[in-house]
C-alpha cells in the first residue's frame, strides 16, 4: 500500500533546523544525490542501527556525490546527545512540528500491542541532483538497508 504523498519523478523542496541549529534547504543540494531517511526516534534500537550503518558508509556515499539527512521529530538537542553518544556523521534535521514528516506522509497511525498512536513510519528518499524523487523505499526494515540505498544509487548513475 503506497503511503508516500510524492511519486518518483516529483520535485520535492523543504527547509528544517539540523543538529547544529542551522538551517538545511533541500534545494542548496541541487547538483548533489540527497538521501533523505525518515526514522522514528534517537536512541531506540533500530534508529541507533540504521544511523550506525550510514555514518559507517558515509564515504562510499560521498564517493557518489550524495549526502545522507535523517529526520526524525526529535528536537536538535536530542540530535546532538544522539550523535555524541554514537559518533555518527550523518546530518540530522529536526521536524518537531512534524511539518515534513506530514508532507511526505510518513506521520501516521501506527499499531502495536493493541494500542494506537502517532509516528514515523519508517521510509527512505532517494533525490536526485535536479531536486527530483529517484527512488523510494517505503516501511523499510533495517538490516541491510543501507547497502540496498547504496547499490540503488550506483544503478541510477551508470
Amino acid at each position: 500500500m503506497k503511503y508516500l504523498k510524492y511519486n518518483v519523478g516529483d520535485v520535492v523542496d523543504f527547509t528544517l533546523l539540523d543538529d547544529e541549529g542551522k538551517e538545511f534547504k533541500l534545494n542548496d543540494y541541487r547538483g548533489k544525490w540527497v538521501v533523505v531517511y525518515f526514522y522514528p526516534k534517537d536512541n531506540t534500537k533500530g534508529c541507533t542501527t540504521e544511523a550506525i550503518d550510514f555514518t559507517e558508509m558515509l564515504d562510499e556515499f560521498k564517493k557518489l556525490n550524495a549526502e545522507i539527512v535523517g529526520i526524525s521529530p526529535d528536537g536538535i538537542d536530542k540530535h546532538q546527545k544522539f550523535k555524541t553518544k554514537h559518533n555518527l556523521k550523518v546530518k540530522l534535521l529536526s521536524d518537531e512540528e512534524k511539518k515534513v514528516l506530514e508532507d511526505f506522509g510518513v506521520w501516521q497511525l501506527k499499531k502495536m500491542y493493541g494500542r494506537e498512536y502517532y509516528g514515523v513510519v519508517r521510509t527512505t528518499v532517494l533525490v536526485d541532483p535536479e531536486g527530483k524523487i529517484a527512488h523510494v523505499w517505503e516501511k523499510v526494515r533495517v538490516k541491510g538497508h543501507v547497502e540496498d540505498v547504496l547499490n540503488k544509487l550506483k544503478e541510477l548513475q551508470k
